[in-house]
């Protein structure tokens, strides 16, 4: 499993909210310089987190973004679903009804533990936890 840019790029976005969780918002410009991003693509990352409910904007001249509830209640699971989508390592977990023999697979236990694995430390680990 590769991460996208996407992820890359939207984790490293959310954790430069999140770092000044509670002393306002940070606007876009500063989120790209800090981070190298183009303000074009941070603004792409930041509607779909704004979208998942993670974080919330701030109209005006001291206006941008900020965290939607604090760093130790988003899980990188959030931010990662919110970018992505839900994993899934093989097509028969997802479509179980409509792949041939999944039933039978002898694979498919692996991909499922696989799966659960990589969720539940996706699940343990918060903004919080990536700030120290």
């Amino acid at each position: 499993m590769k991460l996208s840019s996407r992820t890359r790029y939207g984790i490293k976005a959310i954790l430069a909210i999140a770092k000044g969780y509670g002393n306002g918002p940070i606007q876009v410009k500063s989120i790209g310089k800090q981070e190298d991003i183009s303000n074009k693509y941070l603004e792409q990352l930041t509607a779909m987190l704004k979208t998942a409910g993670l974080i919330r904007s701030v109209r005006g001249p001291r206006g941008g973004y900020m965290l939607a509830k604090p760093p130790s209640e988003i899980s990188f699971k959030d931010v990662f679903w919110a970018l992505e989508g839900q994993m899934e390592p093989a097509e028969c977990l997802e479509h179980t009804d409509y792949t041939l023999g999944c039933a039978d697979c002898a694979t498919s236990r692996i991909w499922q533990e696989l799966k659960d694995s990589i969720v539940g430390v996706m699940e343990r680990v918060t903004l919080a936890d990536l700030l120290i």
